[in-house]
Formats: C-alpha cells, structure tokens, sequence
C-alpha cells in the first residue's frame, strides 16, 4: 500500500438499499476529492470502492460507517488493495 495513495473496497450491510446511499456516498466522496465508486449487491449489501490520500479514504468510509439519515449500517468489511489509479467517483 503506497503512502500517499491507498484503495479500500468497502461491503457495507444493513439497510443500505433504497435509502439514498449510493447517492449521500458519491457525494461524499466527491467533496473529499476520493477517487472510486460505489454500487448495489444483488444480495441487498452495498460495494464502494475508495482510492485517494490515506486521511481521505479514512474520511469516507467513516461516512459508510452510518451511511444517510434513512440507513442503518450493521457490518463493514472492509479490504485494502493495490491502488488502480481511479479517476472520479462514480455510481455503478
């Protein structure tokens, strides 16, 4: 993992769907400058994947923690992997 640049893949579970959290995560990541995206499980979860500054990447998946006023978050894996260079944050 490179100090100045790290990726973290997020499965977040609860109520996560229907709620607006793709959205409130995008626009999260958006204003936090982290690179990535964010997308529904077929199994209910939600996928995010954030790349960016340490502290940044921190920012957002703190942000997923809780996720949107309507969600509830029960469980967060969370994976560090390889950068891939991301560029912009987009919904899937």
């Amino acid at each position: 993992m490179s100090e100045s640049r790290v990726r973290a893949r997020v499965i977040v579970s609860g109520r996560v769907q229907g709620v607006w959290f793709r959205q409130s995560t995008a626009d999260r990541a958006l204003s936090l400058g982290v690179e990535g995206w964010v997308r529904n499980l077929s199994d209910g979860r939600v996928e995010a994947v954030f790349e960016g500054s340490p502290v940044l990447v921190a920012d957002a998946i703190a942000f997923v923690r809780s996720g949107p006023d309507r969600a509830r978050v029960d469980d967060l894996e969370i994976t560090y992997e390889q950068p891939e260079g991301e560029l912009g944050f987009r919904i899937r």
